[in-house]
């Protein structure tokens, strides 16, 4: 049985938390004392694999014999879609880089094509055409050039829409919570072995930012789960793309960054198409 009120309750905070995990982010980021979104990325794996451990330890769940090659798999694709992710919001508005990353679903639309066997319909072919409309408008093309943090973000999306594969793969074999868990352990040896490479001392500050990173993000997860839960993908998908009007709002109070005519036309594009592509797939469900 369906519960809107609580999948709507779930889905904004799941959009509050992504967006305030790319705030912080940003400030880390940014600055004289800025941090490699290597460094920032395995503050996020680290601090959420705690936060994971912790509550294992409470829970107790069950654990299954996990897919480690799956694991790995979706752990690399997450791993570089989020540092490509921190590395965009870094260097663009937040507001952008996030419109562009909601081209992960049609990113894993395409992929699902020769991985999964899946044959998409016409309106599907359409939401994607329409979508990319709206990421080439963000990328900004013309006299002064490709924003490079675009292509980044782009790379971004990308990588996030192939997580999505793997992550389907898993869904069938293994409980949310495991999930996560053996997710976040891998990302964390991943993230900590990359961040070697560029490692400075963080501040206490940025420790607490850190911190603030990885909380956000394994708490958005958590919320998405519950969310889709408790109804449809078709009802609750829009209101993740809330995140979008977080990070503007962000954007606005933090770095005086007002979005422009082609932010809105473009983050509209994008969101738009996202929504009917999450409507076509209840609908096929």
């Amino acid at each position: 049985m369906q519960n809107k009120p609580r999948a709507a309750i779930m889905m904004v905070f799941a959009a509050t938390c992504m967006g305030t995990a790319s705030l912080l982010a940003k400030l880390l980021g940014t600055g004289e004392n800025s941090l490699h979104a290597f460094q920032i990325s395995a503050g996020r794996f680290g601090f959420a694999l705690l936060a994971l451990g912790i509550a294992a330890a409470i829970l107790r769940p069950r654990i299954v014999a996990p897919n480690i090659p799956l694991h790995v798999l979706r752990v690399l694709f997450g791993w570089a879609g989020i540092t490509c992710m921190f590395f965009a919001v870094a260097r663009m508005p937040m507001a952008d880089a996030t419109a562009i990353s909601y081209l992960n679903p049609m990113i894993a639309m395409l992929l699902a094509i020769p991985l999964l066997g899946e044959r998409p319909g016409r309106w599907r072919w359409g939401s994607v055409a329409v979508s990319f409309l709206g990421a080439m408008l963000l990328i900004r093309p013309g006299a002064s050039g490709i924003q490079p943090a675009a292509l980044v973000a782009l790379a971004a999306a990308c990588f996030m829409g192939a997580e999505v594969i793997a992550i389907k793969r898993l869904t069938l074999l293994e409980k949310p919570f495991q999930i996560l868990l053996i997710n976040n352990s891998i990302g964390c040896i991943l993230a900590i072995s990359t961040a070697a490479f560029v490692w400075v001392t963080p501040t206490s500050a940025q420790w607490l930012i850190m911190a603030g990173v990885g909380l956000s993000v394994v708490s958005a997860q958590i919320c998405f789960i519950q969310a889709l839960r408790a109804a449809d993908a078709s009802f609750v998908m829009p209101l993740f793309y809330g995140t979008l009007i977080v990070v503007a709002l962000w954007d606005l109070a933090l770095f005086g960054i007002v979005p422009d005519v082609i932010s809105l036309i473009g983050g509209g594009i994008i969101v738009s198409a996202a929504c009917v592509l999450a409507w076509r797939e209840s609908r096929a469900a």
